[in-house]
């Protein structure tokens, strides 16, 4: 699993590429840390290359959309495959977050 975050155009683009799965949850949590804190702009989770989603990496983007409300902004998720897509409906995430 990669995450990489970029800032371009007032908004935080994260990158996620491969399975976040429970293994990857604590590096992944630590790594949307700045973001949490700051929720400053909006944060886009681009997850063109996100193969599989657990809940553990559920929750964390549940937290990170909580802090960037906090602060009136958003989280978009981008570019979801069927799979990932499948499992935000299930979950009623699909109904929380901004999805393109």
């Amino acid at each position: 699993m990669n995450t990489t975050i970029t800032e371009t155009d007032g908004k935080y683009t994260v990158t996620l590429e491969g399975e976040l799965d429970t293994a990857y949850a604590l590096e992944f949590d630590e790594a949307m840390k700045p973001l949490r804190e700051l929720a400053d702009k909006e944060v886009v989770i681009d997850c063109t290359n996100l193969e599989y989603i657990a809940s553990s990496g559920l929750r964390i983007l549940l937290g990170l959309l909580k802090s960037v409300k906090a602060k009136g902004n958003k989280v978009v998720m981008r570019n979801l495959n069927d799979e990932v897509f499948e499992v935000f409906r299930i979950t009623g995430f699909i109904d929380l977050f901004d999805i393109e």
